[in-house]
């Protein structure tokens, strides 16, 4: 589980290093001097499509959906370690109750998720073709909100077996490496909340 975590840390790794280039490197060598023979038209500035975008859009601001969808996400980090405590207690009712509250908080952050991405589309006519910008910003929050749904199902199978009772104090780790991959997820949403959305 160990080196499945490291590989994804690697694939989000190769998409911030995107981001990063596109923000620190490509855009202002668009806006250089030399450049501006080619597009005098282009601001150099973040966010953006492009030089040849004509079509325009509004960037996704990090107050409102993307801050409350970081405090379910925070709060669901909270609730899996509660009831991985409580499995190691052998309480069966916090271990359940934690587990099926970790779940909601997951589904809650999709659907809040996809809201965001009907508003982004219909009402700041942010798409995935809207340049570099909005590429960047599909592709990262895209491909989280996949790895959510995937620990979101994971924990659910975790929580069945939960209630099969087929964990011990001493001996869970199929839950322990789900909720590894649970804290993963957090940890990349912070990311993406700070630099995708807020700087």
């Amino acid at each position: 589980m160990g080196w499945f975590i490291f590989s994804e840390v690697m694939f989000f790794a190769a998409f911030f290093g995107a981001l990063f280039y596109a923000r620190v490197l490509s855009v202002p060598w668009l806006g250089d001097l030399e450049q501006k023979l080619l597009w005098p038209d282009f601001s150099a500035q973040w966010p953006t499509a492009g030089p040849y975008a004509s079509d325009p859009f509004s960037p996704m601001g990090a107050w409102g959906i993307p801050a409350f969808n970081t405090l379910l996400l925070l709060s669901s980090g909270v609730t899996v370690t509660w009831a991985h405590w409580a499995l190691k207690a052998n309480n069966r009712g916090q271990l359940i109750l934690g587990l099926v509250l970790t779940i909601a908080l997951g589904f809650t952050f999709l659907g809040f998720q996809a809201y965001e991405y009907i508003h982004a589309y219909s009402e700041l006519n942010l798409k995935l073709t809207s340049g570099i910008y909005g590429s960047t910003f599909f592709m990262l929050t895209g491909f989280h909100g996949f790895h959510v749904t995937m620990g979101a199902i994971m924990l659910t199978v975790i929580l069945f077996r939960c209630i099969a009772g087929h964990f011990k104090p001493d001996h869970h780790f199929a839950f322990e490496a789900v909720s590894w991959y649970w804290h993963f997820v957090d940890v990349v949403w912070l990311l993406l909340f700070v630099l995708v959305y807020w700087l």
